[in-house]
C-alpha cells in the first residue's frame, strides 16, 4: 500500500493511492469500496486520525499507517 498526498498551505488537498492490493478479484472489490471511504476520511480529518473501513480491515490498516509514513514526510502535525 502506498499513499501519496497533496500538499498546500499546510492543508491536505489531495491524496492518491497509485500501489494496492490487486492480486485477486476480493483484493478488487474491497479497494475500490474501501479507498474512496479512505481518502474522503482524509480530507476531512486532515490526519491519520481516521475510522478503519468496515470488511477492510487489511486495507485500512495499510493505508492508516502510509498515510502517517506520508504526513510525516510533508512534516504535517
Amino acid at each position: 500500500m502506498q499513499v501519496q498526498i497533496t500538499v498546500a498551505d499546510g492543508t491536505i488537498t489531495e491524496v492518491t493511492v497509485p500501489v494496492y492490493p490487486a492480486s485477486d478479484q476480493r483484493d478488487i472489490e474491497i479497494n475500490s469500496r474501501a479507498l474512496p471511504i479512505l481518502i474522503q476520511e482524509t480530507i476531512d480529518a486532515q490526519s491519520a486520525q481516521i475510522d478503519m473501513v468496515s470488511g477492510a480491515t487489511v486495507t485500512s490498516v495499510g493505508y492508516i499507517q502510509s498515510l502517517q509514513e506520508a504526513i510525516d514526510q510533508a512534516n504535517l502535525q
